[in-house]
C-alpha cells in the first residue's frame, strides 16, 4: 500500500490541476464573448447560468462509489484469487448497479 500512495496522490493532484485550468479557461472564454461586442441579455444569462442537473458528475460519482463498495465487499468474501472468476463478476455486478441507479435517477429527473 505504501508503494501505491504516491501514485494516488499524483493522480489526484493532476485531476485537481486539470479542473482548475478548465474552470479558468471557461471563465476567460465567457469574458471574451461578453467583451467582444453587443450580445443579447438572454445569451449572457445562458452563459452564467449553471447547468440544471450535473448528470455527468453524478454518473462518475456513483460508478466510483459502487466500484469501491464492490472492492470492500470482496475483502470479506473468501475466494482463491488465482482460480476464481468471483472478483470480476462481483465487481461487474456492483458497477452495473451503479449504472442502473444512475439511469433511474436521470430518468426520474427528466420526468
Amino acid at each position: 500500500m505504501q508503494h501505491i500512495a504516491p501514485f494516488i496522490v499524483m493522480i489526484a493532484l493532476l485531476i485537481t490541476i486539470a479542473v482548475i485550468i478548465t474552470r479558468l479557461l471557461n471563465y476567460r472564454l465567457k469574458k471574451q464573448i461578453i467583451n467582444a461586442g453587443r450580445i443579447d441579455e438572454h445569451v449572457v444569462d445562458r452563459l452564467f447560468k449553471p447547468s440544471g442537473f450535473p448528470a455527468d458528475l453524478l454518473k462518475w460519482g456513483l460508478l466510483l462509489f459502487f466500484g469501491g463498495l464492490g472492492l470492500v465487499v470482496l475483502e470479506f468474501i473468501p475466494y482463491r484469487g488465482d482460480e476464481s472468476p468471483l472478483p470480476y463478476g462481483l465487481e461487474a455486478i456492483f458497477i452495473a448497479a451503479g449504472f442502473l441507479l444512475y439511469y433511474v435517477i436521470v430518468r426520474k429527473e427528466k420526468q
